[in-house]
């Protein structure tokens, strides 16, 4: 039986305004598993797409930011594109934004733009905009971001380039021991200790909230499943939040004393449960099992 054939490279130009989100859109592709590079000449277009070919589908996906940084070699960008047209699937994604947006967005972060020289931001857009006026009328997507603040553009740029089958959130699952100290990133904390501790049960003590004895001891407390249920329940909403606002990592903890019984037990049957919702991948990490 014949085998597919490959799908084409994709190579996707980042291009346009200066201060009109090319590193928030370079970010959240970034954040989809595209290869970004910021800043590349236009001449080492090819061979970055070449050097990626040769990876037998390890790199797929290139995104290069290109703009006036480039200097003089940014004057060959729209010819070397048109000439990769054939055998890649090129395209050219160019942000635009209103003269009075940019002008804001400068004051705002107080740097100059990139081509006013001894002049204003406003002679250095008219410059810019004068160079790029022919690549963006060839380009294949043109966002105008004058109204977006970056969460909107976030959206909408994952909007055009994600894999629908991709997750949107990473979220890591973790139990720790209150006693060695929260987890610096946990963006959720919540806790087991409400539970008898099997610590003081002999036979379950030298187990671990991951033998089947001491999850069923756990989970069969009083308090323990209707805790969890309704934290997964109130979770929902919170998680949703994080992909309405491109929020792509976030640590749930779950902490009992020595996060070796209680924390264990409850973390894995919590991290199943989260593992079933639309759009989220989960990871385990039980930080401080075998500290004990």
């Amino acid at each position: 039986m014949a085998e597919d054939a490959p799908s084409p490279q994709q190579v996707l130009v980042v291009t346009g305004m200066s201060g009109a989100g090319r590193s928030t859109a370079a970010n959240v592709l970034e954040d989809l598993d595209w290869y970004v590079v910021d800043n590349l000449p236009p001449q080492m277009l090819r061979p970055l797409t070449d050097l990626a070919s040769r990876a037998e589908g390890a790199i797929p996906k290139i995104a290069a930011v290109v703009d006036v940084r480039g200097r003089d070699f940014f004057a060959a960008l729209q010819d070397i594109v048109q000439s990769m047209r054939d055998g890649s699937h090129v395209r050219i994604l160019f942000l635009d934004a209103s003269d009075a947006a940019l002008v804001r967005r400068f004051e705002a972060v107080r740097r100059p733009h990139p081509l006013q020289g001894s002049g204003t931001i406003i002679d250095g857009i008219r410059i810019e905009r004068g160079r790029l006026a022919a690549i963006r009328e060839s380009s294949d997507i043109v966002i105008d971001t004058s109204d977006f603040n970056i969460h909107q553009l976030a959206t909408k740029i994952r909007a055009l380039f994600s894999d629908d089958s991709a997750p949107s959130l990473h979220l890591t699952v973790m139990s720790f021991g209150f006693k060695y100290g929260l987890p610096p990133d946990a963006d959720l904390v919540a806790d087991a200790r409400f539970l008898p501790n099997p610590f003081w049960v002999p036979e379950l003590k030298p187990l671990t909230g991951l033998d089947e004895a001491v999850s069923d001891y756990v989970l069969s407390r009083e308090g323990a499943t209707d805790f969890l249920d309704h934290y997964l329940e109130a979770l929902v909403p919170v998680l949703d939040g994080y992909q309405r606002e491109n929020k792509r990592h976030a640590v749930v903890a779950l902490g009992c004393t020595g996060g070796k019984h209680r924390s264990v037990a409850m973390t894995e049957y919590l991290a199943a449960r989260l593992g079933d919702l639309d759009g989220v991948a989960v990871t385990l990490n039980h930080r401080d099992l075998g500290r004990e």
